[in-house]
């Protein structure tokens, strides 16, 4: 934050003395802006365009199988008035998995502050698939965050996504007692709205999180979505899989949707690398999972 502070001379008794005038705060702001693009050329799938701004950026490791892709915010976190946002575009017969580096992180803002935006629209043309696997945000205490995840695929395209929210890190006694959230996924196919996800968590947080209609003491909460023309052969699988966990799915539509609640951000990791499992087919996940 930079402050810029005037004075003025004042007249009379104690002239010569300065005081300060009426100051202007201008904050720092991160601004960010990523649009990759992929297409498939004989039987692999590779870059076709790539634009960077600001702080956010991509990397592509050397992947276990298939194209990878790793987002990166080189802003250290994320703060109320910071604006990422990230499109991300797969041309014909393109399949790609695309991770963030690490969980991100959402401070306090102030009162005044707009809430952190944070936008992504990910478009899959035909017979495409793309595998959407950002690593949790962790909120903190007096957050303010709007994020919303914009969907639009062919019929024949897949896609697998997961969204985690972290209400504080339980091992670092942190607690999220108010904030401004919203979080929201929505899912076009062949230009029809087929799924409008919204949550609106209330300001105050814990003692919403609390009641056991909304989340019974929890701490974590993810969702899984699968959108595929298979979808609703694998809800079985996928309950099996969440069996141990605090979770529940459904399928309709050519959807499939889990919820999963924990009491913490380990056991959350846990339920969910157990859902990607059971819906990838075996492949790995991408080692900045591992780390």
């Amino acid at each position: 934050m930079a402050n810029r502070l005037t004075a003025k001379t004042v007249a009379g008794p104690g002239r010569g003395q300065w005081t300060p005038a009426p100051h202007s705060v201008s904050h720092q702001r991160a601004r960010g802006a990523l649009a990759v693009g992929f297409k498939r050329r004989g039987v692999v799938t590779c870059l076709a365009d790539l634009r960077q701004e600001g702080c956010l950026k991509a990397r592509f490791p050397r992947p276990y199988d298939g194209m990878e892709a790793v987002t990166l915010n080189t802003s250290g976190g994320v703060a109320g008035g910071d604006v990422l946002r990230t499109s991300v575009h797969l041309q014909h017969g393109a399949a790609a998995t695309i991770a963030s580096q690490a969980a991100e992180r959402f401070y306090r803002a102030l009162p005044d502050d707009p809430p952190a935006t944070i936008w992504t629209e990910l478009v899959l043309e035909a017979a495409t698939a793309l595998d959407w696997l950002p690593q949790e945000a962790i909120l903190f205490d007096g957050c303010a965050l709007d994020r919303r995840l914009s969907v639009d695929m062919a019929a024949d395209a897949r896609f697998l996504g997961v969204e985690s929210l972290v209400f504080g890190r339980a091992a670092m006694g942190e607690h999220v007692h108010t904030a401004r959230i919203r979080d929201t996924i929505r899912v076009r196919r062949d230009g029809a709205l087929i799924l409008h996800d919204a949550i609106r968590v209330p300001e105050h947080v814990e003692e919403a999180l609390a009641r056991p209609a909304i989340g019974g003491g929890t701490r974590a909460v993810a969702t899984l979505l699968l959108v595929a023309p298979d979808a609703a052969a694998r809800l079985e699988g996928l309950r099996a899989a969440l069996d141990a966990y605090e979770a529940g799915a459904s399928a309709w539509n050519g959807m499939l949707l889990a919820r999963i609640l924990a009491p913490d951000a380990a056991t959350l990791r846990l339920a969910v690398v157990a859902g990607l499992n059971c819906l990838r087919d075996g492949r790995n996940l991408p080692r900045v999972w591992m780390c």
